[in-house]
């Protein structure tokens, strides 16, 4: 089977949630042109990131009686989608969270469970904590999401691919941090780096979709990747522009990388468990 994937890096109204959904709309409909099957949006694509006092206006389920949600699960039923939003649960706590429609029902919603609360970053003041790392089936496989600060720890891709994760989609809303050449962001090669590497390890297919654009003084650069299990480059999109970056996922690829590099069947799960048992007991 393969896989035509798309990842949209969107520079977002912040807080203007129909404008961004109108935008949404528009990238929906280039991507449908191109037969994609999956196209994935950013972080908080649905309100833009600096939201602070504005998180409980701009909250939204998705559902088909939401009068957001309601236009983008319509649109669930030609492609697949990875939406960025506020989520509110039924005791009024909001989360970051990436929605994984299709067919006209959400599969999945993903909280992020690591907010950042160091340097420019704020978002444990007005956001809870998510408390599961969960991968899920879709028609085109196992897959599970991950939202910016989520992967910048080991532990939750890893707990991905030990729930048979074989496509991790990363989601990012990621500021341009740390100039280490003319050509690149210390941020962007981070991120680069960091997603090759899991690919790698966990032999995966690992997609990563970053916003653009400039927000309350922060610089969202973009470029968009995907690598495949090998750790190969499958795309890459372009920094600091809006644009849908395209690609195909050859799914059988797993087969013949996971046949050659068999770190999945060797992985000594049991062994970790132990570990880290112990390592908690003694805390």
């Amino acid at each position: 089977m393969k896989l035509n994937l798309a990842l949209a890096q969107i520079n977002t109204r912040l807080g203007d949630v129909e404008s961004n959904l109108a935008k949404h709309l528009e990238y929906i409909e280039q991507a449908k042109a191109e037969k994609t099957d999956l196209l994935v949006f950013p972080e908080l694509s649905l309100t833009g990131y600096v939201l602070q006092d504005l998180v409980a206006s701009a909250a939204h389920k998705p559902t088909e009686d939401d009068p957001i949600f309601k236009h983008l699960l319509k649109a669930s039923h030609d492609l697949d989608l990875v939406i960025g939003f506020v989520d509110e649960d039924s005791r009024h706590r909001f989360y970051i969270a990436s929605a994984y429609l299709s067919g006209g029902k959400a599969i999945h919603v993903h909280h992020k469970v690591y907010l950042p609360t160091y340097g420019l970053f704020d978002e444990g003041r007005f956001f809870a904590w998510g408390d599961s790392v969960r991968a899920f089936d879709t028609r085109f496989g196992r897959m599970g999401m991950l939202i910016c600060e989520d992967f910048w720890h080991a532990s939750p891709p890893y707990l991905l691919w030990l729930d048979g994760a074989d496509i991790m989609l990363f989601s990012s809303a990621s500021p341009g941090r740390g100039l280490n050449d003319k050509e690149k962001l210390e941020s962007a090669r981070w991120v680069e780096r960091v997603t090759k590497a899991y690919a790698s390890m966990f032999t995966s297919f690992v997609a990563h979709a970053n916003r653009v654009g400039y927000e309350d003084g922060l610089h969202f650069w973009g470029g968009a990747t995907a690598f495949d299990p090998n750790g190969e480059e499958l795309a890459h999109g372009p920094y600091n522009e809006e644009a849908i970056t395209y690609t195909q996922l050859d799914l059988n690829q797993l087969r013949r990388t996971r046949a050659r590099l068999p770190l999945l069947r060797d992985e000594r799960t049991a062994l970790t468990r132990n570990e880290l048992n112990r390592i908690l007991a003694r805390d």
